[in-house]
């Protein structure tokens, strides 16, 4: 006699109309204290904050308890957002402030000799039935590994998430410029780190297939001399004026 199939679990979440509505209408909502935002909040970023702590930590890291940690400090702080419209944006920056903390934690653990290793502790516990796919994932995080918290963070927001450069800058709250240059840096120690491991030879190509560090500092330069040309008319105009 076939065994009887369990009721499906129907989870009901309420929120009515602000289900549905833009960031800006539930922001107001959550710092308004109604009851049904917060969890509006939750279906609508969880999957993305998910994620990117996923992406950052690798495959196999239970990072459950970050993401209510992101969540708590969100419901905490959204009162103090200016502009409501930029929900999402304030969503991915306490995600990024929340990797960066994770990150030095586990450096400190290591410094402690907590764990004798990354793979001890922190090394991403790898589903992958193909052994070669999966000896490269372990070591391409294991390079991921050894760049500093902030320079983790820039390259997954930028290269694992695909945000913008200024997205990548309001998130880890510095400039621009700034963003530019960690992105650059951590751009070429990861290439050459790739380029030195046997187990990530096969995806080198792939990797050069990425904008080159030349063509990086030629848009940079570019976007300089542009913007300097700009100022210069700008100031000559306002002489004239005079």
């Amino acid at each position: 006699m076939a065994e009887p199939v369990p009721a499906a679990r129907v989870v009901y979440l309420p929120g009515g109309q602000l289900a549905s509505a833009d960031d800006a209408t539930l922001a107001r909502a959550m710092i308004a204290g109604e009851g049904h935002a917060p969890r509006v909040a939750w279906s609508r970023f969880a999957p993305m904050v998910h994620r990117m702590l996923k992406r950052t930590f690798g495959p196999g890291q239970d990072v459950d308890d970050m993401v209510q940690d992101v969540f708590l400090c969100l419901f905490r702080k959204v009162g103090g957002l200016r502009e409501p419209k930029s929900l999402k944006a304030f969503v991915i920056s306490i995600t990024a402030m929340t990797i960066k903390y994770e990150l030095r934690q586990r450096r400190v653990r290591r410094w402690m000799h907590l764990s004798d290793s990354v793979s001890d502790l922190d090394a991403p516990r790898v589903e992958q039935p193909d052994p070669a796919a999966r000896q490269a994932l372990i070591s391409f995080y294991g390079i991921l590994d050894r760049l500093n918290a902030r320079d983790r963070t820039a390259f997954v927001l930028r290269f694992f998430e695909g945000l913008e450069l200024t997205q990548v800058a309001e998130a880890l709250d510095i400039s621009v410029s700034t963003a530019k240059r960690h992105l650059a840096r951590v751009w070429r120690r990861v290439t050459l780190l790739v380029q030195r491991t046997p187990e990530l030879a096969s995806y080198l190509p792939a990797l050069a297939e990425q904008p080159t560090l030349e063509d990086r500092s030629q848009e940079t330069t570019q976007e300089t001399t542009e913007e300097t040309s700009e100022n210069r008319a700008n100031s000559e105009e306002t002489e004239r004026r005079r």
